[in-house]
């Protein structure tokens, strides 16, 4: 049956293109697409991408999204264009603070060291697009998320947003976990600023923002690859013994002939199981 997928990442070729992300965000959502689901991504207006390239159009409707953030008032816009060669659709999320003066390493410095402040950029990008719904007039039946990126919507969903109006009824989420490194580990005075509820079962001071988000996520898929199989480090953490039963794990077969059929059928699955109850 067909969903409204609301596909949130920070990575798409040709827009931007770091990590294991940006593959996996251009394919799915247009194979997802080719199984009849109505999907939409969203991504940060990078400085780097260009708008007359890529025929980025302004959204009138999108235009000053305010949403609170970190106890600020944040005003957040966002412009529309497609996948090349593609019926997918995209929307920019913009800001001058925290994405238009990233380079395309995105989540380094020039010189290769880790911006200090990636957690909180991306925790912002989490509660934007979480506040662009009610002006997209469309409401999804299923939020995914990938990696520690976005990994905080649907804490910030089930803890800020859930009922407090139609634009946020009944949506699901998918945590999509793709690798786990060290950008994925963040202070807990950090998450307790940026207004993140932390399950009390979960101790500590550097807390994994994965096991923050299992418990909120409806389903989590996690991408094992040939040689960096990350499931069996996160099936042993607590928060994932916990929510064990939301997990699925897809096994990469082949690093260079990637099967994007197999992972969307993957993901169409657990869309369809967890919309189902």
């Amino acid at each position: 049956m067909s969903k409204k997928i609301y596909f949130s990442t920070t990575e798409i070729v040709p827009f931007a293109n770091v990590s294991n992300i940006a593959s996996f965000s251009t394919a799915v959502p247009t194979l997802l697409q080719e199984l009849g689901h109505d999907i939409r991504t969203i991504l940060p207006k990078y400085g780097f991408i260009s708008e007359r390239k890529y025929i980025l159009r302004e959204v009138i409707r999108l235009r000053e999204i305010p949403f609170s953030f970190c106890g600020e008032e944040e005003i957040a816009s966002a412009k529309s264009a497609f996948i090349p060669k593609t019926r997918v659709q995209v929307y920019f999320l913009e800001s001058d603070e925290w994405f238009q003066p990233l380079n395309n390493l995105l989540y380094k410095s020039k010189n290769g060291r880790v911006l200090m402040d990636n957690s909180m950029r991306y925790a912002y990008y989490s509660k934007a697009v979480l506040s662009t719904l009610p002006h997209l007039f469309w409401v999804p039946d299923i939020l995914v998320c990938n990696g520690w990126q976005s990994a905080l919507i649907p804490n910030y969903y089930k803890n800020e947003y859930e009922g407090i109006s139609d634009f946020y009824k009944k949506i699901k989420s998918v945590l999509v976990i793709h690798d786990l490194d060290d950008y994925s580990k963040v202070d807990r005075s950090d998450l307790v600023k940026m207004g993140v509820e932390i399950d009390p079962k979960i101790k500590g001071n550097k807390l994994n923002i994965y096991d923050v988000a299992s418990y909120n996520a409806d389903a989590i898929l996690i991408m094992d690859r040939p040689g960096e199989k990350i499931s069996p480090k996160l099936l042993k953490k607590a928060a994932f013994k916990d929510n064990q039963k939301k997990v699925t794990v897809f096994e990469q077969e082949d690093l260079e002939d990637i099967d994007f059929y197999a992972m969307t059928e993957s993901l169409n699955q657990i869309v369809s199981d967890i919309t189902s109850k």
